[in-house]
């Protein structure tokens, strides 16, 4: 009986795991943005409506471990304002979209969604996060970048 609900167990874990990444943009040859003021500076807009949105257009921040992992979403946001100059905030609401990787000794990563609100809205948004890829790192449709003050 333990020998079959072992194998269903691994079975199960194997099927939860694409063999293929669906994720593309990725681009090893990336560099990660500088930081000024506690914040990436970030001086594109992404040219993509999917970037962020769509799980297979998510921000790539990585490779970094997953206890940096809420430090370098606090730097992405702290560059950016929503549509009309407004605070935003974010919050992390959930993960999903289990893909191979080989930046995991577990070989497999998830990409983590975060809600974004606009002080003085209801709008919001969700926006997905890939802490294992490395990628350009630009802001999302709907978002501005921060003015810098230096």
């Amino acid at each position: 009986m333990k020998l079959i609900v072992s194998i269903i167990l691994v079975f199960l874990l194997f099927s939860c795991t694409s063999t293929k990444s669906t994720i593309k943009n990725i681009d090893p040859t990336a560099t990660r943005p500088k930081i000024f003021n506690s914040a990436f500076v970030i001086t594109e807009y992404a040219k993509d409506t999917q970037y962020g949105y769509d799980p297979d257009y998510p921000i790539n921040l990585g490779p970094i471990s997953e206890n940096l992992e809420e430090a370098t979403v606090k730097l992405f946001f702290n560059a950016l304002e929503g549509p009309n100059q407004e605070k935003i905030s974010y919050l992390k609401t959930d993960t999903c979209c289990p893909f191979p990787t080989e930046n995991t000794t577990m070989g497999a990563g998830t990409l983590s969604i975060y809600e974004v609100t606009f002080e003085g809205s209801s709008n919001k948004i969700s926006l997905h996060f890939n802490i294992y890829e490395k990628g350009q790192i630009v802001c999302p449709k709907g978002l501005k970048i921060k003015k810098t003050k230096e």
